[in-house]
């Protein structure tokens, strides 16, 4: 997994998403978002794919005791500098 900023993906997202590297996209070192790619030959098997994923995250977060806020949360908590 990669980390680029936002104005870096909106500027080379061709070549990135062709890469097949999972990115997270990032604003002033925020994460904003997440680019994953999947191998789908068509719309079904797409969606299918981002329902796995959904459950695989409902599944995670009620194995660590938390919800979908508390994530959030900690995903949009600034980090300290080193």
């Amino acid at each position: 997994m990669r980390s680029v900023g936002v104005r870096q993906f909106r500027d080379q997202a061709t070549s990135m998403m062709g890469s097949g590297e999972t990115l997270v996209i990032e604003r002033h070192g925020e994460p904003i978002g997440f680019y994953v790619p999947i191998v789908a030959k068509d719309r079904k098997a797409g969606r299918k794919a981002l329902g796995r994923l959904g459950a695989a995250v409902e599944d995670l977060l009620g194995a660590a005791g938390v919800d979908e806020d508390e994530l959030v949360g900690e995903v949009a908590r600034p980090r300290r500098r080193r």
